[in-house]
């Protein structure tokens, strides 16, 4: 497997005094997403559970609904491209059609962000609403869920340059917890976990450790999944869109506080009496 993380010298500038020091820096690789032998996107991405990657990619991008619908998965390191690598993924028969007509379509990846997108009816697509699922997710471990994410973080506590992206299941914990030098990568790599794992994203709510954009929000409804976590803010179109699909967002989750936004009937909160 590539190494995530590399240790390099440096001079560390404290108290008006330079010291020789060395710092673990995060890996960034392009990573090629190939499927049935064409390229769909290439994406920077650190070299860790591109399996994951590659299987989160395809669900969020509308290229497969479930685990059934994939052949195999290879990746291959390209030493004449510089190191890169392609993730080669290979689709049952139907797929693999509606794939061909996608891209005749024309309809480019959303990817990193909405920088593939060709039209802005596919960057604003409309999400699937994600039915309504009480999840008996009370405050205490809406609040805790962040930390523990963060201790699960062995890439961010090498280098401090890592994302995080982790499926919190109520009562029992992070079950499943990926990491990237790209939020919206490490919300790949954790779908795609969940889903080859056979995890149901509803059960539970997906906890990030970066704000709330819009492509995060498009990516957990297309999952299915009910409630999603950040330690920052949302943007206001990223809170729109989670009202219409149905989903619980709760950001500025640090601290020992937390703004829930939305549909916060999903969640076990005790609530204060106005005077």
């Amino acid at each position: 497997m590539q190494p995530t993380h590399e240790s390099r010298p440096s001079l560390r500038l404290a108290c008006g005094v330079a010291q020789p020091a060395r710092r673990a820096l995060i890996e960034e690789t392009p990573v090629a997403v190939v499927f049935d032998g064409a390229t769909q996107a290439v994406l920077m991405t650190s070299p860790s559970d591109l399996e994951d990657f590659a299987v989160g990619f395809a669900l969020s991008e509308g290229i497969i609904t479930d685990a059934t619908q994939l052949r195999e998965i290879e990746i291959v390191r390209q030493e004449a491209a510089g190191g890169g690598i392609e993730a080669r993924v290979w689709l049952q028969q139907d797929r693999s059609a509606a794939l061909t007509a996608r891209r005749r379509s024309g309809i480019g990846p959303v990817g990193c962000g909405l920088c593939g997108i060709e039209s802005l009816e596919a960057a604003m697509r409309p999400l699937p609403p994600v039915p309504f699922r009480p999840l008996g997710l009370g405050a205490e471990e809406v609040l805790a869920a962040p930390d523990l994410l963060r201790e699960g973080q062995a890439l961010h506590a090498a280098t401090r340059a890592a994302h995080a992206a982790g499926f919190y299941l109520p009562g029992r914990g992070m079950l499943c917890l990926r990491e990237d030098v790209g939020r919206h990568n490490a919300l790949d790599k954790l779908l795609g976990a969940l889903l080859r794992q056979g995890i149901d994203p509803g059960a539970g709510a997906i906890v990030m450790t970066s704000r709330l954009s819009v492509e995060l929000v498009q990516k957990t409804a297309i999952a299915g999944c009910g409630c999603l976590i950040g330690v920052s803010a949302p943007s206001a179109h990223a809170l729109r869109l989670a009202e219409r699909a149905g989903i619980t967002l709760i950001g500025s989750a640090r601290n020992g506080a937390a703004d829930v936004f939305s549909h916060p009937d999903r969640l076990t909160l005790a609530v204060a009496q106005s005077a």
